[in-house]
This record gives C-alpha cells, sequence and structure tokens, in this order.
C-alpha cells in the first residue's frame, strides 16, 4: 500500500532539501555530506564507536550480528538535539541514517519519548515516514535522479559517487521516474 502524505509534503520536501543545497553550496552532481548536513544545522553527531567505553554491551551487540538492530536516534537535551548513529552499518546506510534524523529537525518534528509508559519503542509512523522521504530528497534530489539517468552509469557505480546505498539510490530513480522520464527526452530528440 502507497504511503500518503499530507497534502502538499513532497512539494514542501523537495523545497527543503533545494534550499539546503543551495545553502550549503551542493549542484545537482554532487554529493552530500550528511556530516555536513548535520553541522550546516548544527545538529551534533556522535558515532555509536564513541560509547565502547560507557556501554560495552551496547557497542558489542550493534556493532557485531545485530548490526541492523540500530540504525540512528535523535537526543534532545530541552530544545537542542544531536544524533547518535551506528557507525558500523555501511557508509551509504549511515548517510541515509543521519539525513533521516536530520530531517526531524528540519520538518520541526517535536520530540517524543524513545519509549512509552509499557517499556515499548514509540513509533509515529506520519513522522518516520516524513523523515524518510526527506532524507532521500536530500540525499537524491529529483533533478540529481535525471542526472545519475542521463549518465547511465552502473546503479552501484552512482549510489557510490553520492554516498548511498544501492537500495536508497534505486529507490529514488524509481520515485522520480528518472529512467523512464530520461529516455522519453531523448526519444523526442530523436536520439538512442
Amino acid at each position: 500500500m502507497a504511503i500518503q502524505y499530507r497534502r502538499g509534503f513532497k512539494t514542501e520536501a523537495n523545497d527543503i532539501a533545494r534550499e539546503v543545497r543551495t545553502e550549503m553550496g551542493i549542484r545537482t552532481a554532487d554529493r552530500l555530506d550528511p556530516h555536513q548536513l548535520a553541522e550546516h544545522l548544527s545538529i551534533p553527531i556522535i558515532p555509536l564507536s564513541g560509547f565502547e567505553a560507557d556501554a560495552p554491551l551496547a557497542h558489542t551487540r550493534f556493532g557485531g550480528e545485530e548490526t541492523f538492530a540500530f540504525s540512528a536516534v535523535t537526543v534532545f537535551y530541552g530544545t537542542r538535539r544531536a544524533i547518535v548513529y551506528n557507525d558500523f552499518q555501511p557508509v551509504g546506510r549511515q548517510a541515509n541514517n543521519i539525513a533521516h534524523e536530520a530531517s526531524h529537525g528540519l520538518l520541526h518534528h517535536p520530540p517524543t519519548p524513545a519509549i512509552d509508559d509499557r517499556g515499548c519503542r514509540n513509533w509515529h509512523k506520519e513522522v518516520e515516514d516524513e523523515a524518510n522521504w526527506l532524507a532521500g530528497v536530500l540525499l537524491i534530489p529529483e533533478d540529481t535522479a535525471l542526472y545519475i539517468a542521463r549518465q547511465q552509469w552502473p546503479i552501484e557505480q552512482a549510489a557510490e559517487r553520492f554516498g548511498v546505498s544501492v537500495e536508497l539510490l534505486r529507490w529514488r530513480l524509481n520515485m522520480t521516474n528518472a529512467y523512464n522520464r530520461v529516455n522519453r527526452w531523448k526519444a523526442s530528440m530523436g536520439r538512442c
């Protein structure tokens, strides 16, 4: 089932991504570094490996057999936020995790407790879906997806160049319909 976003959200996400990338001086053909994004937003980022001395069990657990059990979290201290991310995951996944958490800030999502009164994880689907979408748009905006499709790079090469996972890149290329749009443009110009 397709995700339902609030009216105008995708346009808002495109506008936010365009504004942020412009402020940071990132062109269509350039990669957005999530560490620089967090710095631009004045959000400290802390790698999970930095907690080895204080939380050796978490370090061992999430750095080993359960690497994908924890991706990232925004931690609040009053109105200030910081991002703790799992630096044991592949770099492309880390990029999306950090961009996702930064997106919560860009979208002014309010802080919520990580755990509810029953000890269960708090999960607000609409808020998480919005952060997922904006993270993808920040990392691979529509113009960048079209640029990648025009270059006809192998997807692995393009993912490495833009510092994202193959899965995220494939998702953005599909969501923007980049290959079909480029192929239609080429056909209209009489190019193969």
